[in-house]
């Protein structure tokens, strides 16, 4: 077993688990109301309002034993 180059290897993944670390923080600390129109590629989910499509004038359901 290469004891140096496990170490060698743990401390890469030091570095990466740090810089990961670093972005999660950044991530959440800019995560505020933006202020402003949102983008372009949010357009199409805002407009998702009212009625699902099909819902709109259904006839109740009526048993069949009443029914006769």
């Amino acid at each position: 077993m290469d004891v140096a180059k496990i170490l060698s290897d743990l401390r890469v993944e030091r570095e990466q688990i740090e810089e990961a670390i670093l972005s999660l923080e950044r991530l959440a600390r800019g995560r505020g109301r933006r202020r402003g129109r949102p983008p372009a590629w949010m357009a199409p989910l805002a407009k998702k309002r009212g009625r699902p499509p099909g819902t709109k004038n259904k006839l109740p359901l009526v048993n069949k034993s009443a029914a006769a």
